[in-house]
């Protein structure tokens, strides 16, 4: 078991009586709109939920408005505090910068310093 599904494992059970670590896993699909097919909740570049067939490269916390990867240590110790329920996936970088999210200065630490200093300037 790798460390990501042992810490998914231990989150135990979700505030709607799920299993968290079996519902990331498999993905869902809202009102029969997957035709059979497997469905992803991803973030668009206006922050509106979208339905994609291919998974999220990059997951982010939604009250934070920052973005990283999905192997964050950062994240990862979050999820037992109840960070899953403010977690979002991104497809890609420049989705997550539309949207407003910034880089995580854990996982994302180059991307992080671009966007501070280019934060400082303004």
């Amino acid at each position: 078991m790798t460390s990501i599904a042992r810490i998914l494992a231990a989150t135990g059970p979700d505030r709607h009586g799920g299993d968290f670590a079996a519902r990331e896993a498999v993905p869902r699909c809202s009102k029969g709109s997957c035709s059979g097919g497997v469905s992803y909740h991803l973030l668009d570049a206006n922050g509106e939920t979208i339905e994609s067939a291919t998974k999220g490269l990059l997951g982010g916390n939604r009250r934070l408005k920052i973005y990283g990867r999905l192997d964050c240590p950062s994240a990862l110790r979050a999820l037992p505090r109840g960070y899953a329920r403010h977690r979002v996936f991104f497809a890609d970088e420049a989705t997550a910068i539309a949207a407003g999210y910034r880089p995580c200065g854990t996982c994302m630490r180059e991307a992080y310093r671009r966007w501070k200093s280019a934060r400082d300037l303004r």
